[in-house]
């Protein structure tokens, strides 16, 4: 049997189905946090139990409402060391502003940078996440960022679904490297799709494909998606191009209402995803499969607080 956890594992409201899976992985108590959105706006949380001189795992994610959760997180964080917890360990499944790494334009903030800054402030002593955006945004913090990749757990799935035939194909070629290490677990070629953006509309137009899918299961890869824009053109290009079938793998899914409509009618057959995100109801959709990530984050925290080493859940 396990040796039992001296933690308190705390949920804010942005991710309670992942937080009672991995408490479930851990078979510890789930303390759930009492968080409330008065009518202006503003948001109230507090601390279910005390935390003095306890180490807390916090499970809060960035996910929609990006502000409204990365608020929450910010006053659960305070909360807790207000209340004199000793360490906090925040579990960020999903940190929505790790797109903002970089000032590519005149008179832009970098967005990841002032959110790594305002988690620090706020008196957080560790974080873990997921398939960050781009890998440098763990220098934005000067605390330890444990990035966790679900491509392991994703490429399990799929290859239970096929096993012969596939193409993994990256969206752009700034995830070519990323899509590599898909390609070489399931034993399949690469090829990579021309993509552009020329606004922040969330639309972006697929250009051009390198490689050769003809007559073979294409599978699309990519960290996340918001409107689907991408997934689905390069869908229809790759359909174009003669793949027998297209499907696509996503850590992060963002889709809603539209979206999830253009998804329904597109050329993608399959739409792998995690639990990074709480889901609503309308996402019920027969095309998509989640696949749960909690043995992952659960392992991660149990290694945190036995002090023993992370990076063999990087291997």
């Amino acid at each position: 049997m396990a040796e039992p956890l001296d933690i308190v594992l705390l949920a804010g409201s942005a991710n309670r189905r992942l937080a009672g899976a991995i408490a479930d992985y851990l078979d510890h108590p789930l303390e759930e946090g009492e968080a409330l959105r008065f009518s202006e706006g503003n948001t109230f949380v507090r601390v279910p139990v005390s935390v003095r001189e306890r180490d807390v795992v916090l499970v809060q994610g960035t996910g929609p409402p990006a502000n409204d959760n990365f608020m929450e997180l910010l006053f659960w964080i305070d909360a807790l060391k207000r209340a004199s917890a000793r360490t906090v360990t925040v579990v960020m499944p999903y940190f929505s502003y790790a797109k903002g790494d970089k000032k590519d334009e005149p008179r832009v903030s970098i967005r990841a940078r002032v959110c790594a800054d305002a988690i620090e402030a706020a008196g957080a002593d560790r974080v873990v996440t997921m398939d960050l955006h781009a890998p440098q945004v763990q220098g934005f913090f000067r605390i330890p960022v444990d990035d966790l990749y679900a491509m392991p757990v994703l490429c399990d799935r799929v290859a239970a679904r096929r096993t012969g035939g596939l193409v993994v194909v990256s969206p752009d070629a700034g995830f070519a490297k990323k899509a590599r290490l898909y390609a070489t677990r399931l034993g399949a070629p690469l090829a990579i799709a021309d993509k552009q953006r020329i606004d922040h509309t969330e639309t972006a137009e697929v250009l051009d494909l390198i490689g050769d899918v003809a007559g073979r299961h294409a599978l699309i890869v990519d960290d996340f998606t918001v409107s689907g824009g991408t997934l689905i053109e390069a869908a229809r290009l790759l359909h174009e191009r003669g793949a027998a079938s297209v499907s696509a793998a996503v850590t992060h899914s963002l889709l809603r209402g539209a979206a999830l409509r253009r998804l329904g009618d597109s050329h993608i057959g399959e739409l792998f995803v995690t639990d990074t995100i709480d889901r609503g109801a309308d996402d019920d959709l027969p095309k998509i499969t989640v696949v749960s990530v909690a043995a992952l984050f659960g392992e991660a925290i149990r290694r945190i607080a036995m002090r023993e080493s992370v990076s063999v859940l990087f291997e």
